[in-house]
């Protein structure tokens, strides 16, 4: 290399290697973590096989075509065998469930085969578990079924999700809690798979997936959902449910407002096909469904307020 290149070149390097140190000196992207940590308490039977949710004073359960209400011990106290009487869109099929201000919050549908069609937000007396009143979703929403529903309490809005996948299950769907008005969707980013519940939580929303592959004993997961004004929202793993006496079906859950404790139902040992029970692995003759209490700690370790 004769003198001159050297002299040219050597300004050339110092020149890339100024430019390029904003580069070294970016600061890292932090890696989202769970907001919580997760501790397993008990688990206990339920009727219901699609949602728990609690106003503190008790524990409120969903069936495809039921609702129940439990004491803080377990002991089932009341049951609506018969909860779609009054609706004003025919109904066959219940999924998550909510409660807020003494109403059960019930997403509604007909289901059948992975397809659901008539949705609506039916609202419940919390003391009859009988129909109040309720509201039609709207159709250029883009929503084709719902799985689960919650009540942002602060926002006084509600939130839906959907079960079926593509376009339908990338987004949560929310109305107005006084109106019910449709408001908006937001993207998932990234989508998790068969959403099956969604609740709010000190200014969080949460989602429960069935995302695991119960014939190969894979566990389904909780996942936390950043939302604000925007169009899209990141999504970050909370939890991965591999505490459960057998992995099966995840189910909608929420937090109970006095002990802080994330409940949970999952439904086990029926093999499900396109949402529906097609049979039952070995071992099992019938499917048991069980809400699981799990404590709730913040990772920066602070215990929840009561």
């Amino acid at each position: 290399m004769s003198k001159y290149v050297r002299f040219i070149a050597a300004p050339l390097i110092a020149s890339a290697l100024i430019t390029a140190t904003p580069l070294l000196a970016a600061p890292k992207i932090p890696v989202e973590q769970p907001a919580y940590k997760y501790t397993l308490v008990d688990s206990f039977e339920v009727k219901g096989r699609q949602g728990v949710t609690s106003d503190g004073n008790y524990y409120y359960v969903s069936g495809s075509k039921a609702l129940y209400k439990y004491d803080k011990t377990g002991k089932l106290i009341q049951s609506n065998e018969s909860p779609f009487d009054g609706y004003p869109i025919p109904a066959n099929h219940i999924g998550g469930i909510d409660v807020f201000n003494g109403e059960v919050f019930v997403s509604a549908e007909n289901f059948m085969d992975g397809v659901g069609k008539d949705i609506q937000i039916a609202i419940h007396d919390a003391d009859t578990l009988k129909l109040k009143r309720s509201f039609a979703f709207e159709p250029s929403s883009g929503q084709q079924e719902v799985s689960g529903i919650c009540v942002d309490t602060d926002k006084r809005t509600v939130w839906m999700v959907s079960w079926v996948g593509e376009e339908s299950g990338r987004y949560i769907y929310e109305y107005s809690l006084d109106t019910g008005k449709y408001l908006r969707k937001v993207h998932l980013q990234p989508v998790p798979q068969w959403i099956q519940g969604i609740h709010y939580w000190k200014g969080k929303l949460f989602v429960t997936a069935d995302d695991g592959n119960a014939d190969y004993d894979e566990p389904d997961n909780l996942y936390r959902v950043e939302v604000t004004d925007k169009t899209y929202a990141p999504v970050i793993r909370e939890k991965v449910f591999s505490e459960v006496k057998r992995q099966g079906e995840i189910e909608a859950g929420g937090v109970d407002p006095k002990t802080g404790e994330f409940l949970v139902l999952f439904n086990r040992g029926s093999r499900i096909v396109l949402g529906m029970v097609k049979g039952y692995y070995p071992g099992y003759d019938k499917e048991i469904s069980e809400v699981y209490r799990f404590k709730m700690v913040p990772v920066a370790g602070k215990p929840l307020k009561k």
